[in-house]
């Protein structure tokens, strides 16, 4: 699966901040904004099952207004990452998929449960097939708000839906770091390639 996926490659390109650079002009219509990034096994599926369920167009209103897929949480010294040397494990990042979203119309804390319905949480550095530590499951968050509500809504996950089987959720939940976006051809992916492969732990779990 790793091979069908390794073509095509350029550079990524390096987000400083949480938030992209705005013109003047857009910056007072992309208020308000909030960014969630998740982890989930490969970024291609995660980001697809969140638009697919909270699309941006050509249904507006649904609360998600952009999303990058990516990489983050790697090692300090390892910047400016690329797909071959995240999938070897050379640089410590995960794949994971950043989202802007409204929060007027959709929750932070709605946005982590769609998180843990749409892959398994309970596996360590494995989804489905793939394995290795850029497909582990992790939560990034960008202000004290959002750690505390992802350790919430991690909590009622683990007591609703998986200390009942006698699983335990293994997600990391921590402070985002740098964040760089994942080559061009990696973006929208299964929207461009409807055929292409999708790790089979994306789907609403309950």
């Amino acid at each position: 699966m790793l091979l069908a996926r390794l073509k095509s490659l350029i550079a990524p390109r390096t987000i400083s901040s949480f938030a992209p650079p705005v013109s003047s002009r857009d910056f007072f219509q992309s208020m308000p904004q909030e960014i969630a990034i998740f982890a989930s096994g490969c970024f291609w599926g995660t980001e697809h099952i969140f638009l697919k369920h909270y699309p941006r167009d050509p249904a507006p209103g649904r609360g998600i207004t952009k999303t990058m897929v990516g990489y983050i949480g790697g090692k300090a010294e390892s910047t400016n990452p690329d797909y071959r040397t995240v999938c070897n494990g050379a640089t410590g990042h995960a794949e994971a998929v950043r989202i802007e979203f409204d929060p007027d119309v959709v929750g932070y804390a709605e946005l982590v449960e769609f998180f843990y319905r749409t892959h398994d949480p309970t596996t360590v550095n494995r989804q489905g097939g793939d394995a290795g530590t850029q497909y582990r499951s992790a939560i990034f968050t960008t202000t004290p708000e959002q750690m505390a509500v992802a350790r919430r809504v991690t909590d009622e996950v683990q007591a609703k839906h998986f200390t009942p089987k006698g699983s335990k959720i293994v997600t990391e939940i921590k402070e985002a770091g740098p964040w760089w976006d994942a080559e061009d051809y990696h973006q929208l992916y299964l929207f461009k390639n409807p055929g292409g492969y999708q790790c089979p732990t994306h789907r609403l779990h309950w």
